[in-house]
């Protein structure tokens, strides 16, 4: 299998799969490839267990991961665009097309000039596919799914100028480049629109929202843009678009110390504090989760001085808070964060 994640993550992307049985037998920037220890792993829908046959487990730091891949090289593109299309013809001989199915060239990161080696290669791929199946190339897609998904097309990734790995499936979990929006106080408005996109759902209209640690108020912009009512909990100023919005109640206090009133309960608990994470994760997130006062939540724990893969096995544990009063539960590194995972889910009823 290709794991692709962040460039610059590659070893912590490592050391979580090797929790699961999964070992590392080459690593690139952005990407390792991969074999089981037992087993093998070579489908998706697995929890936070080890990987079984026909399983994925659930992984924060896997972007996307190219099942049973085939390695094909070539010194020049056009005998690259070649074999490719010769895998693909092969493997899509009785397969009918009825819609858009993904056609995805990507290429490993920090090698100078590979992107225009792997734009050349699909062009020419373009030219065999329209030549041999017109029909089917007319429904060709280069969007990625929406959210976490196993789909079938043709995903093409170049290793380097001369190897690239092709495979007919694909697990994505959910992560994705997001539009900024010039109101937007902050840069972490992208990662709140990220987390909505893994979690399958975003706030609505008169729904409530607790922004805790708000300022400068990306996520309440966000927030309220959808016409949710935020209570944005900072000391900080809010900035641009939550400055003075309607929507948004400001409320100078301590993120730690703010509780909802007599029988209030948010939609919402939004959480992007600067602080040790297993003190947000006890002193705020869990007594927020255990007492009801939240449906659903979106919550960054950063990782910088602290041992990441450790830190997930902690609070996904069984018996831990999140494992025993939480649904959908996704946790993720994604495309927008930095030293830091995101966490979304529901709290039980």
């Amino acid at each position: 299998m290709i794991f692709r994640c962040q460039a610059g993550f590659e070893l912590l992307l490592e050391k979580e799969l090797r929790v699961h049985g999964i070992v590392a037998v080459e690593r690139g920037e952005g990407w390792l490839r991969a074999r089981t220890e037992a087993g093998g792993a070579e489908g998706a829908g697995a929890g936070p267990g080890g990987a079984t046959k026909g399983t994925l487990p659930e992984l924060c730091f896997a972007h996307a991961v190219l099942l049973d891949p085939v390695e094909i090289a070539g010194e020049s593109v056009n005998a690259l665009a070649g074999a490719i299309a010769e895998k693909f013809f092969e493997s899509a001989r009785t397969e009918r097309f009825e819609g858009a199915w993904p056609l995805i060239f990507e290429a490993a990161s920090g090698l100078d000039g590979l992107g225009r080696r792997m734009s050349g290669v699909e062009k020419a791929f373009d030219e065999l596919l329209k030549k041999k199946m017109g029909r089917v190339a007319k429904l060709a897609s280069p969007e990625k799914p929406r959210g976490i998904a196993r789909v079938r097309g043709l995903f093409v990734f170049f290793a380097d100028f001369k190897r690239v790995f092709v495979a007919r499936e694909c697990v994505f979990g959910g992560q994705r480049r997001m539009a900024d929006d010039e109101m937007a106080p902050s840069r972490s408005y992208l990662k709140v629109e990220e987390a909505y996109v893994l979690l399958g759902r975003e706030p609505d209209v008169e729904e409530t929202v607790a922004d805790l640690g708000a300022a400068p108020g990306g996520w309440s912009y966000s927030a309220a843009k959808r016409r949710a009512h935020v209570v944005a909990v900072d000391n900080g100023p809010l900035k641009g678009g939550a400055l003075g919005h309607a929507l948004i109640e400001h409320r100078t206090e301590d993120a730690f110390r703010f509780e909802p009133g007599q029988g209030q309960r948010f939609d919402w608990l939004f959480c992007d504090l600067v602080e040790e994470p297993h003190h947000v994760m006890r002193n705020l997130i869990e007594p927020w989760i255990l007492r009801g006062w939240c449906r659903r939540f979106v919550v960054i724990l950063k990782f910088g001085r602290v041992d990441a893969i450790a830190l997930l096995q902690e609070i996904t544990a069984p018996g831990s808070v999140l494992a025993t009063h939480t649904t959908n539960l996704r946790i993720r590194h994604l495309y927008h964060d930095r030293e830091e995972f995101t966490i979304v889910g529901e709290v039980k009823a």
